[in-house]
Protein backbone atom coordinates (compact mmCIF):
# COMPACT_ATOMS: atom_id res chain seq x y z
CA UNK A 1 0.00 0.00 0.00
CA UNK A 2 2.69 2.08 0.91
CA UNK A 3 4.71 1.48 -2.65
CA UNK A 4 1.52 2.26 -4.16
CA UNK A 5 0.41 5.54 -2.29
CA UNK A 6 3.44 6.42 -3.43
CA UNK A 7 3.22 6.73 -7.11
CA UNK A 8 0.40 8.86 -6.79
CA UNK A 9 0.62 12.74 -7.26
CA UNK A 10 -0.53 15.08 -4.21
CA UNK A 11 -0.09 12.16 -2.03
CA UNK A 12 2.38 12.31 0.82
CA UNK A 13 2.64 10.00 3.57
CA UNK A 14 3.44 11.65 6.58
CA UNK A 15 3.19 8.45 8.77
CA UNK A 16 2.79 4.90 9.21
CA UNK A 17 1.69 2.90 12.65
CA UNK A 18 1.24 -1.09 13.17
CA UNK A 19 -1.70 -1.24 15.39
CA UNK A 20 -4.80 1.28 16.32
CA UNK A 21 -3.33 2.63 19.43
CA UNK A 22 -0.10 3.84 17.35
CA UNK A 23 -2.83 5.10 14.47
CA UNK A 24 -4.68 7.34 17.11
CA UNK A 25 -1.03 9.00 18.32
CA UNK A 26 0.12 9.51 14.97
CA UNK A 27 -3.35 11.17 13.69
CA UNK A 28 -3.08 13.42 17.20
CA UNK A 29 1.17 14.35 15.81
CA UNK A 30 0.52 14.62 11.94
CA UNK A 31 -3.39 15.32 12.00
CA UNK A 32 -3.56 13.51 8.24
CA UNK A 33 -6.04 14.54 5.74
CA UNK A 34 -6.73 10.66 5.33
CA UNK A 35 -6.13 7.98 7.23
CA UNK A 36 -5.90 4.46 5.70
CA UNK A 37 -6.36 1.67 8.52
CA UNK A 38 -6.84 -1.90 8.31
CA UNK A 39 -9.34 -3.15 9.67
CA UNK A 40 -8.12 -6.14 11.49
CA UNK A 41 -5.39 -4.75 13.47
CA UNK A 42 -3.83 -6.06 17.14
CA UNK A 43 -4.72 -3.99 20.23
CA UNK A 44 -7.77 -2.15 18.91
CA UNK A 45 -9.04 -3.21 15.34
CA UNK A 46 -10.03 -0.75 12.63
CA UNK A 47 -13.58 -0.25 13.53
CA UNK A 48 -12.79 1.09 17.15
CA UNK A 49 -9.63 3.12 15.85
CA UNK A 50 -12.01 5.03 13.60
CA UNK A 51 -14.67 5.58 15.70
CA UNK A 52 -12.24 7.25 18.12
CA UNK A 53 -10.25 9.42 15.15
CA UNK A 54 -13.26 10.33 14.04
CA UNK A 55 -14.32 11.94 17.70
CA UNK A 56 -11.21 13.62 18.52
CA UNK A 57 -10.13 14.62 14.74
CA UNK A 58 -13.54 15.61 13.19
CA UNK A 59 -11.55 16.74 10.07
CA UNK A 60 -9.60 13.89 9.53
CA UNK A 61 -11.57 11.41 6.72
CA UNK A 62 -10.93 7.41 7.49
CA UNK A 63 -11.13 4.93 4.90
CA UNK A 64 -10.73 1.20 5.92
CA UNK A 65 -8.40 -1.22 3.95
CA UNK A 66 -9.83 -4.88 4.40
CA UNK A 67 -10.35 -8.05 2.46
CA UNK A 68 -13.90 -9.02 3.73
CA UNK A 69 -16.76 -7.45 1.36
CA UNK A 70 -19.94 -8.66 3.82
CA UNK A 71 -22.44 -6.39 4.04
CA UNK A 72 -21.92 -6.42 8.23
CA UNK A 73 -18.41 -5.06 8.12
CA UNK A 74 -18.76 -2.59 5.72
CA UNK A 75 -21.60 -0.55 7.45
CA UNK A 76 -19.71 -1.35 10.85
CA UNK A 77 -17.08 0.94 9.07
CA UNK A 78 -19.39 3.30 8.15
CA UNK A 79 -21.54 3.79 11.50
CA UNK A 80 -17.92 4.16 12.74
CA UNK A 81 -17.34 7.54 10.56
CA UNK A 82 -15.12 5.88 7.45
CA UNK A 83 -15.97 7.81 4.56
CA UNK A 84 -14.55 4.76 2.59
CA UNK A 85 -13.99 1.03 2.34
CA UNK A 86 -11.27 -0.18 0.01
CA UNK A 87 -10.60 -3.90 -0.66
CA UNK A 88 -7.02 -4.53 -0.27
CA UNK A 89 -6.14 -5.77 -3.59
CA UNK A 90 -7.52 -2.10 -5.10
CA UNK A 91 -5.02 -1.39 -7.92
CA UNK A 92 -3.37 1.96 -8.24
CA UNK A 93 -6.03 3.40 -10.56
CA UNK A 94 -8.92 2.42 -8.01
CA UNK A 95 -7.05 3.93 -4.92
CA UNK A 96 -6.52 7.57 -6.60
CA UNK A 97 -10.22 7.23 -7.81
CA UNK A 98 -11.10 6.65 -3.78
CA UNK A 99 -8.72 9.48 -2.21
CA UNK A 100 -10.04 11.55 -4.90
CA UNK A 101 -13.91 11.04 -4.00
CA UNK A 102 -12.74 11.51 -0.13
CA UNK A 103 -11.41 14.55 -0.76
CA UNK A 104 -14.37 16.27 -2.57
CA UNK A 105 -16.22 14.90 0.43
CA UNK A 106 -17.88 11.58 -1.14
CA UNK A 107 -18.40 8.21 0.42
CA UNK A 108 -16.34 5.76 -1.72
CA UNK A 109 -16.57 1.86 -1.90
CA UNK A 110 -15.00 -0.48 -3.44
CA UNK A 111 -17.10 -1.98 -6.65
CA UNK A 112 -17.16 -5.55 -5.26
CA UNK A 113 -18.10 -4.08 -1.95
CA UNK A 114 -21.12 -1.74 -3.42
CA UNK A 115 -22.13 -4.48 -5.35
CA UNK A 116 -22.25 -7.00 -2.59
CA UNK A 117 -24.12 -4.37 -0.32
CA UNK A 118 -26.35 -3.25 -2.84
CA UNK A 119 -27.51 -6.70 -3.63
CA UNK A 120 -28.15 -7.20 0.14
CA UNK A 121 -30.31 -4.04 0.44
CA UNK A 122 -32.34 -5.18 -2.50
CA UNK A 123 -32.86 -8.67 -1.42
CA UNK A 124 -34.01 -7.59 2.59
CA UNK A 125 -36.07 -4.66 0.97
CA UNK A 126 -37.23 -5.84 -2.63
CA UNK A 127 -37.51 -4.96 -6.30
CA UNK A 128 -35.43 -2.58 -8.67
CA UNK A 129 -37.15 0.68 -7.54
CA UNK A 130 -35.03 0.31 -4.42
CA UNK A 131 -32.01 -0.21 -6.62
CA UNK A 132 -32.46 2.39 -8.96
CA UNK A 133 -32.61 4.75 -5.95
CA UNK A 134 -28.93 3.82 -5.54
CA UNK A 135 -28.30 5.31 -8.93
CA UNK A 136 -26.90 8.97 -8.92
CA UNK A 137 -29.17 11.58 -11.06
CA UNK A 138 -26.25 11.30 -13.27
CA UNK A 139 -26.17 7.87 -13.72
CA UNK A 140 -29.88 7.38 -14.29
CA UNK A 141 -29.87 9.81 -16.96
CA UNK A 142 -26.85 8.02 -18.58
CA UNK A 143 -28.83 4.90 -18.60
CA UNK A 144 -31.50 6.41 -19.90
CA UNK A 145 -30.19 7.38 -22.91
CA UNK A 146 -28.31 3.87 -23.39
CA UNK A 147 -32.01 2.79 -23.51
CA UNK A 148 -33.50 4.71 -25.59
CA UNK A 149 -30.80 3.20 -28.07
CA UNK A 150 -28.18 6.52 -28.30
CA UNK A 151 -24.45 5.49 -28.61
CA UNK A 152 -21.58 6.37 -25.98
CA UNK A 153 -20.84 9.13 -29.35
CA UNK A 154 -24.30 10.76 -28.80
CA UNK A 155 -24.28 10.60 -25.09
CA UNK A 156 -21.03 12.45 -24.85
CA UNK A 157 -22.72 14.77 -27.26
CA UNK A 158 -26.06 15.49 -25.73
CA UNK A 159 -24.26 16.05 -22.39
CA UNK A 160 -21.56 17.63 -23.28
CA UNK A 161 -18.80 15.21 -21.77
CA UNK A 162 -15.72 13.52 -22.98
CA UNK A 163 -16.48 9.91 -24.79
CA UNK A 164 -14.13 8.63 -21.69
CA UNK A 165 -16.04 10.12 -18.94
CA UNK A 166 -19.69 8.63 -20.25
CA UNK A 167 -17.28 4.98 -20.38
CA UNK A 168 -16.56 5.67 -16.91
CA UNK A 169 -20.24 6.51 -15.69
CA UNK A 170 -21.30 3.69 -17.85
CA UNK A 171 -18.90 1.29 -16.21
CA UNK A 172 -19.47 2.22 -12.95
CA UNK A 173 -23.25 2.17 -13.88
CA UNK A 174 -22.96 -1.66 -14.87
CA UNK A 175 -20.86 -1.82 -11.38
CA UNK A 176 -23.41 -0.70 -9.31
CA UNK A 177 -26.39 -2.80 -10.83
CA UNK A 178 -24.37 -6.17 -11.62
CA UNK A 179 -25.66 -5.74 -15.34
CA UNK A 180 -22.47 -6.09 -17.84
CA UNK A 181 -24.16 -5.69 -21.22
CA UNK A 182 -26.32 -3.21 -22.98
CA UNK A 183 -29.04 -5.24 -23.63
CA UNK A 184 -29.20 -6.16 -19.68
CA UNK A 185 -29.22 -2.15 -18.79
CA UNK A 186 -31.92 -1.80 -21.53
CA UNK A 187 -34.14 -4.42 -19.76
CA UNK A 188 -33.38 -3.03 -16.36
CA UNK A 189 -34.18 0.59 -17.46
CA UNK A 190 -37.72 -0.92 -19.15
CA UNK A 191 -38.74 -2.85 -16.05
CA UNK A 192 -37.78 0.26 -13.59
CA UNK A 193 -39.72 2.84 -16.17
CA UNK A 194 -36.86 4.73 -16.83
CA UNK A 195 -37.58 4.05 -20.46
CA UNK A 196 -40.40 2.55 -22.72
CA UNK A 197 -40.14 -0.65 -24.32
CA UNK A 198 -41.49 1.13 -27.64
Amino acid sequence: MKALLSDLPDVEICAEAKDGRETLEQVGVHRPDVVLIDIAMAGMNGIEATSRIVRSHPQVKVMILSMHTTEAYVLEALRAGAVGYLIKDADTEELALALKAIRRGETYLSPPVSRHVISEYVRRTGGEANLMDTLSPRQREILQLIAEGNTTKDIANLLNLSIKTVDTHRTQLMDRLDIHDVAGLVRFAIRSGLASSE
